[in-house]
């Protein structure tokens, strides 16, 4: 039993290194090429029913990859949708965004370049250029 003590220990040890070192080795958002700013989150204010989150984002590049990985990272409540817009930070953009079915004025359509959209069951789509034709 003597012989398996230090054994045991150091599988232990082991372990709980791999945990932490996967833990503190996941991306985050000063991992990214690009510069992302949050202008605007719009929530609904009740915890009773569905969360539902829409983010108006600048981005200083077009890397759709990195805007894809952000939107994965932004919160996400289970009955709950998460809607991403992404415009370019040289660009007019919407100052505020709102719940609902449209979630900023149209004027400012055409210089959407992509939306992440997670809905209540947990898919996900990605879009470029989402109201574009």
């Amino acid at each position: 039993m003597r012989k398996f003590k230090p054994m045991l220990m150091g599988i232990a040890i082991v372990i709980t290194l791999v945990i932490l070192w996967n833990a503190f080795s996941q991306p985050g958002l000063d991992d990214f090429n690009s510069t992302f700013k949050e202008i605007h989150l719009s929530r609904n204010e009740n915890n009773t029913g569905p969360v539902d989150r829409v983010y108006i984002v600048t981005t200083s590049d077009t890397l759709f990859s990195e805007m894809e990985l952000y939107g994965k990272l932004m919160p996400y409540s289970k009955q709950g949708t998460t809607k991403v817009y992404f415009f370019h930070e040289n660009n007019p953009f919407p100052k505020a965004g709102k719940r609902g079915r449209v979630n900023f004025d149209e004027r400012f359509e055409e210089y959407c370049l992509a939306r992440y959209f997670k809905n209540s069951y947990g898919a996900v789509s990605f879009s470029v250029f989402p109201f574009q034709p």
